[in-house]
């Protein structure tokens, strides 16, 4: 078992690959487990730092050509990691909770909304949109069930998932929401 700043098998497997953290270890598994990004995709991430989700997030986009973006804020000032990016990557430095929906918003690339199908209107007024999905880094505690009890009658499925690259010390547990019923229902 390794310790928090330990060297261990996912950290020098980041280090090999050119992923500025660990953490990219834990996309990749709920990508694979859950295939929320798809070729097109919008994605937000909040809290962003240190890049390895953006990396892998810009991945799974595919090819520049098949378009889609990735936004990270973050309080910290967040360079875009040179490998793994491409254009489609940007972050903003700010507090999020200072943000309002509109400035999210405004921050998406014209013509894309964060997590759009086909099912939704041009008006929708959510910055996750109807059938988008949420992943959320929680503490476990006793207070975690309340999020999935929020969020399980508004998402079409919600599970928790415990990703294999989480150390052994960290009480971090994600919950993955596919499938965002209604955007009148939820608002960000």
């Amino acid at each position: 078992m390794s310790g928090a700043g330990t060297p261990d098998f996912f950290y020098r497997e980041a280090q090999r690959l050119g992923y500025v953290a660990r953490s990219a270890f834990k996309l990749l598994q709920i990508q694979k487990q859950y295939k929320l990004i798809k070729p097109g995709s919008s994605i937000l991430d909040l809290g962003c730092a240190p890049g390895a989700w953006l990396q892998v997030a810009c991945q799974c986009l595919g090819p520049l050509n098949n378009g889609g973006a990735v936004v990270g804020i973050d309080i910290k000032k967040v360079k875009v990691p040179s490998l793994h990016c491409d254009a489609r990557v940007q972050t903003v430095s700010a507090n999020v909770m200072n943000l309002c929906k509109h400035q999210v918003r405004a921050l998406s690339p014209k013509g894309h909304r964060h997590q759009v199908n086909s099912d939704s209107s041009p008006d929708d007024s959510g910055v996750l949109q109807h059938g988008g999905h949420l992943v959320i880094k929680l503490l476990e505690s006793e207070d975690v069930q309340e999020f999935s009890q929020i969020c399980k009658p508004l998402f079409r499925k919600a599970s928790w998932l415990r990703p294999k690259a989480t150390r052994s010390s960290s009480r971090e547990i994600y919950l993955i929401c596919q499938g965002l019923k209604s955007v009148g229902r939820i608002r960000f």
